[in-house]
């Protein structure tokens, strides 16, 4: 029990020399990372860059602790920033001090739900969120991000909006003010991570434009030209202090809360599951990944952490540095608190647009058009669901547009299992094989006073009368001869009342007309619900088959069932009771 809640006790007692060093490399390459990527994520969440930091220490321990990933890399990351900054920013609050006690807030009240979610073993919630809701999200979002970020590039202040037509507005009001030096250096900035990143990956881009940032701006007083700097960084390590408690703000914080618990435990078990792919001496546990980011967040927002989750880019890097277990989090954390306890003087002179332009490259690299492409070639309605979160995304809001996403993808999961595939069968020349008459019209054999009909899903109140409609249609076009139908329910897993009512109706009618209704392949379950419904009384024991030759044969010459015919196509647990 105490494994299942503390993961690293299944590593801990093994390890050795050889993890040991390639952890505490992947560490310092995941902590060298994260220092520019967390003080940029903190500036795009409208959090003091230190904050960033902040973020990087104690929940990395805790998910290191509580994780079963043994590569993962917990820490903030521009997605789950941007929907806090839009969830927070909505708020208006009055100033600096209540928006970083909001966040903080924020962070606990994430780590509850993902706490409460993983204890009722809650992770099949992330099911709901289909990719191309995600993928339309995040392209949306990554443009969204992007623009936000070009006060910096800039040098002027943008009021953001999470609606790209406000924001856009807001930008091109501004344009007379930009600053040159800015915009020179922003560019510059830009170009350089383009060409480093297709140098070589492994390259720690982020903190080369940092380092050359500050030089920079500290040999070309750039800070008199109006170029702005990140300024006075606070030193020392995060202190324990409780989130304000304000009832009437949770009430306002818990929906942005749920919709980030939900995405980030989303992007965060997405990423680990292809990272686990690589590596068969673990398996992930989604409920106790859950539980690992709500500790993550909740004992984070403790030591002024804002919401965390798993990073996709510095997962890659953690992996391919070499990373063993956990320890490299630990590893990567301790380097982070160096840097706050004896660095933090360093990056007063940091300007602001080399973090922009670091995260403009990082989130543009998020949008994704190859899926897409391959949708509106091969999937027009998931097509249409991607188009349509996009752009409820950029023009509604963030959390606006992934929630009515979400409500799409189910909607268009309804209108699917409302109008499911039916197909007409019939026997190929010379085979007991029954396919659909539209797919081999040269290859079938159909029979005048024989309907075959296969359902291709549960049938159930919503569409028990497209079901009788296509039924019907088909009788009607048979004509008058027409003297059997054999419903192949191979594909009906499931009936419920409504449906067992519908089909009682129609059997009696079919029996008024002189039509025959035959039943072939029900599964179990099937078959459980139509003699615990009393539907059997209705159709019958007789008309009960395993295989659609069988009835086919049965109603050409009413030849006698064989005692295993009879025996499988009739078994039930019900009737067995």
């Amino acid at each position: 029990m105490l494994k299942r809640f503390f993961p690293f006790l299944n590593w801990i007692s093994t390890y050795g020399r050889s993890s040991l060093y390639s952890d505490i490399i992947a560490g310092v390459t995941l902590g060298v990372m994260l220092v520019p990527q967390g003080m940029a994520y903190a500036m795009i969440a409208g959090m003091p860059p230190i904050y960033g930091l902040y973020a990087a220490v104690v929940p990395q321990i805790v998910y290191a602790l509580t994780g079963t990933s043994r590569q993962l890399a917990v820490g903030p990351v521009a997605m789950d920033s941007l929907l806090v900054a839009a969830g927070v920013g909505a708020l208006q609050l009055a100033n600096t001090q209540d928006y970083i006690a909001a966040v903080l807030l924020l962070a606990l009240l994430i780590g509850g739900v993902q706490l409460v979610l993983g204890f009722f073993r809650m992770g099949f919630f992330i099911n709901f969120l289909s990719k191309p809701v995600i993928s339309g999200f995040t392209s949306a979002a990554a443009i969204l991000i992007g623009l936000g970020q070009l006060k910096h590039i800039f040098g002027v202040q943008i009021s953001q909006s999470s609606k790209i037509h406000l924001l856009l507005g807001n930008i091109f009001d501004n344009l007379g003010q930009i600053n040159s030096y800015t915009l020179i250096l922003g560019i510059v900035a830009i170009i350089l991570i383009l060409i480093m990143n297709r140098v070589s990956k492994k390259i720690p881009t982020p903190l080369v434009i940092v380092i050359m940032g500050i030089l920079a701006v500290l040999f070309l007083s750039l800070e008199t030209k109006g170029i702005q700097v990140v300024g006075e960084v606070p030193k020392g390590l995060p202190n324990f202090q409780m989130p304000v408690l304000q009832w009437e703000l949770i009430g306002q914080l818990l929906p942005i809360a749920i919709t980030v618990a939900l995405f980030g435990f989303m992007e965060s078990i997405s990423i680990a599951k292809t990272i686990e792919e690589k590596h068969t001496e673990y398996e992930l546990d989604a409920n106790q990944e859950l539980r690992a980011l709500g500790f993550s967040n909740l004992i984070g927002s403790f030591f002024q952490s804002f919401p965390v989750s798993g990073s996709f880019s510095r997962t890659a890097v953690n992996d391919q540095a070499g990373a063993k277990t956990g320890m490299a989090l630990i590893f990567s954390a301790l380097l982070i608190a160096g840097v706050l306890l004896f660095l933090t003087p360093l990056f007063h002179d940091l300007p602001a647009a080399a973090l922009g332009a670091i995260i403009i490259v990082s989130v543009f690299g998020l949008i994704d058009l190859k899926y897409p492409a391959m949708l509106f070639k091969s999937r027009k309605d998931e097509f249409m669901l991607l188009v349509a979160t996009f752009l409820l995304t950029l023009f509604i809001g963030l959390i606006e547009g992934i929630l009515l996403g979400v409500l799409l993808s189910l909607l268009l999961l309804v209108y699917r299992i409302s109008n499911p595939h039916i197909a007409v069968l019939g026997r190929i020349k010379g085979t007991d094989y029954f396919k659909n008459v539209n797919r081999f019209p040269e290859e079938v054999e159909v029979e005048t006073d024989k309907l075959i009909i296969r359902f291709d899903a549960q049938l159930y109140f919503g569409n028990k009368d497209y079901f009788k409609k296509q039924l019907y249609q088909q009788i009607e076009k048979k004509g008058s001869g027409l003297k059997y139908i054999i419903l192949n329910a191979e594909a009906i897993n499931y009936i419920d009342s409504s449906a067992t009512t519908l089909l009682e109706r129609i059997i009696l009618d079919l029996r008024e007309k002189g039509i025959q209704l035959l039943i072939t392949g029900a599964i179990g379950p099937t078959r459980d619900i139509l003699y615990h419904s009393g539907l059997i009384d209705i159709i019958g024991e007789e008309n009960l088959f395993v295989q659609t030759f069988e009835a086919v044969d049965y109603c050409s010459d009413h030849k006698e069932r064989t005692g295993v015919q009879r025996r499988v196509s009739l078994q039930s647990k019900t009737k067995s009771l």
